[in-house]
């Protein structure tokens, strides 16, 4: 009993302490702002007064009208002194943390100290309670399954209340027609799982949370021992087993239809070749023979930086898209790949995303079936468009991988894709010239040597 009340003691001596130092921080502080602010006029009292001394130097030589050589030498001294003292001042300055720093440290260390103290007071007060409850005979052992159990059901009617809001709210908000035929397959096969895993959301804590409420623990009640039951069993098990195998191959012939493209269609669909990198996206579409040239990571240079052939001569009427320009109700097939590390391809709008994963090309072919302009008809917002993303956290400007799609009618993509630059620039013709020109003076070379 003695080693309790020394606790106990020792807890109040305690908080005491921690509620002093923390009405004494600011006190603290203030001392630590005035030491701070003392020890910069101490820095800065050696400074003027070599500028006194300098100041001085100057203008008594100046007075004297006998000695005008001793005034120069004395103006030179002074001014190179003073210059000297200027130009190592900044040399001897140290960085010191701001004073505000420690102020706020102690602050908030002191403030978890009192919270701490406050929670371990009412721990205590508590205690108290139950012990004198218990020596007057008065403690009922089941009184606090009753406070938990409403608590449960209270959280059960908010939690319930802010199910609703988000499908109401957030669904609502965050929620967009499809942009693409396979979209609709997506979002129907998502809406589907939504409604299910829904039901059972709500029903499983329905019966949990109500459950604690309805057999709570109370006076002259037994609970029931159910020790086994072979048909409950086989229903909680067979049941989400067969829901969750249809959901496995919903998904996976819907994925399948999506992405298994026969080869006609694979070759009349418009190419576009789109590579990942940090922190940037690169698009390129093919020149009027409709194929890419060739691309090899070791020919990557600061002018040729996505790496392309140029002795391929298919390369050298490759497009470069400062977006990515698509027309509608036409197949697009996009060639994803990385220079770096993984990045993913995704359009939230057109239901998009697949990896970019380096040393190989991935594919993704869809149709899109709403302009630019119509989407911003419905979304009544004149200047929505449709973005493609990065969808790895692949670094810190992660962010900024973003390219804006424009979907637009067949004659607005032939006008846009005229006014593209190519990738075979001047620069880069020069370069190829210069590169092509010593290939072949070292081939010369070697074939006289072997002459």
């Amino acid at each position: 009993m003695k080693f309790k009340l020394h606790n106990r003691f020792k807890s109040l001596l305690g908080g005491l302490l921690a509620i002093n130092l923390f009405f004494a921080a600011p006190v603290m502080a203030s001392i630590q702002d005035q030491a701070a602010d003392t020890a910069t006029v101490e820095q800065a009292a050696p400074a003027a007064t070599d500028t006194a001394a300098a100041d001085s130097a100057v203008t008594a030589p100046a007075d004297s009208a006998a000695a005008p050589a001793a005034t120069d030498s004395a103006s030179v001294s002074a001014s190179s002194t003073s210059g000297s003292t200027t130009a190592a001042a900044p040399a001897k300055e140290e960085k010191k943390i701001d004073p505000q720093v420690y102020k706020n440290l102690t602050y908030y260390i002191l403030l978890f100290l009192v919270v701490c103290t406050v929670f371990a007071v009412i721990g205590k007060v508590h205690s108290i309670y139950v012990l004198t409850k218990r020596v007057n005979g008065k403690y009922n052992p089941l009184a606090n399954n009753n406070v938990q159990a409403v608590l449960l059901l209270v959280f059960l009617v908010v939690f319930l209340g802010f199910v609703y809001y988000g499908y109401a709210v957030w669904g609502d908000w965050s929620w967009r027609p499809a942009a693409t035929e396979h979209g609709k397959d997506i979002d129907r096969m998502f809406i589907i799982t939504t409604v299910i895993i829904t039901i059972v959301l709500v029903l499983v804590h329905i019966l949990l949370l109500g459950f604690s409420f309805l057999y709570r623990m109370r006076a002259k009640r037994t609970a029931y021992f159910y020790p086994h039951n072979d048909a409950i069993e086989r229903l909680w098990t067979i049941v989400p087993a067969v829901v969750l195998t249809i959901l496995v191959l919903f998904g996976f012939f819907t994925w399948r239809s999506i992405t298994n493209i026969p080869e006609e269609l694979k070759k009349s669909a418009l190419q576009i070749e789109v590579l990942g990198e940090q922190f940037q996206w690169t698009v390129r579409y093919p020149g009027t023979d409709g194929e890419f040239g060739k691309r090899n990571y070791k020919l990557t240079t600061p002018l040729n930086s996505y790496g392309i052939d140029f002795n391929d001569k298919t390369a050298w009427d490759d497009i470069k898209g400062e977006e990515i320009v698509i027309p509608v109700n036409k197949p697009v097939r996009f060639h994803i790949l990385s220079k770096d590390i993984i990045h993913s391809f995704y359009i939230p709008d057109f239901r998009v995303q697949i990896n970019a994963v380096p040393g190989m090309t991935n594919y993704f072919q869809f149709t899109p079936t709403i302009t630019t302009d119509e989407m911003r008809d419905k979304m009544n917002d004149p200047q929505y468009n449709f973005v493609m993303l990065c969808a790895k956290i692949c670094g810190e400007s992660h962010y900024n991988m973003q390219k804006n799609v424009r979907v637009v009618t067949e004659a607005e993509y032939k006008e846009w894709l005229s006014k593209q630059g190519k990738f075979f620039t001047e620069d880069l013709q020069k370069e190829f010239a210069q590169t092509e020109g010593e290939n072949t003076a070292k081939d010369n070379r070697i074939a006289a040597s072997l002459n």
